[in-house]
């Protein structure tokens, strides 16, 4: 079985759920790219002090910086038999960074996540967050209680970028950049596209296929 993947897909795919859940089932770590980075700045460690001072400066963390600190990630014990990456990259030139970065430990296995802007979009504007991070969906995954999280009471809001014109925007982005990325990955022979429409138990099992088979 291919343990060291990669997650793509368009926001609001379900790329971290997936990720979270196979990385579970294999026992591998499953590393956030935006979690690590926050981790890695907490902590103060030397890559972390280095991305703080690129955001205390209003800068963009460059992706070879983020690059690093990410092989950094996989060189840790927890990593040594695999991971699943989800967050990074996200465009042709980060996913280049990364391969120079990897060498010969590269990536076993691309899976794209494809899912219909119309799905998309109602995933999205559903979705409601308490301040503590508990996720609710009006549809799918109501609380209990409308508009209270079961877990701590905490008023339930939808956050500033769940909106439709905010999602189509990046959505537009993320088809804008996707392309060239996605050829890289298929020139090497490791990406898998899988359809990520519909129930998510349903997309999970076709992930699950698709990387027990490669």
């Amino acid at each position: 079985m291919k343990s060291r993947l990669l997650i793509l897909g368009p926001p609001a795919g379900g790329k971290g759920t997936h990720a979270e859940r196979l990385a579970a089932e294999l026992g591998v770590p499953h590393i956030a790219t935006g979690d690590m980075l926050r981790k890695e700045v907490s902590e103060g460690s030397d890559l972390g002090v280095q991305a703080k001072a690129a955001m205390d400066a209003g800068e963009l963390v460059s992706d070879e910086l983020v690059g690093a600190m990410l092989v950094e990630r996989l060189e840790r014990e927890d990593a040594s038999e695999g991971w699943i990456i989800d967050g990074f990259p996200r465009d042709l030139k980060q996913a280049q960074v990364l391969d120079a970065e990897l060498g010969n430990r590269g990536v076993d296995l691309v899976i794209a996540l494809e899912v219909e802007r119309a799905d998309i979009i109602e995933r999205t504007v559903g979705r409601r967050v308490c301040p503590r991070g508990h996720v609710y969906h009006l549809t799918h995954n109501p609380p209990e209680t409308p508009g209270v999280c079961d877990i701590d009471g905490e008023a339930l809001v939808q956050r500033d970028d769940d909106t439709e014109e905010v999602i189509v925007h990046r959505i537009e982005v993320y088809h804008d950049e996707s392309g060239a990325l996605l050829d890289f990955y298929d020139s090497k022979g490791v990406l898998r596209k899988v359809d990520a429409s519909g129930p998510p138990d349903d997309t999970y099992a076709r992930i699950h296929a698709m990387v027990n088979s490669s």
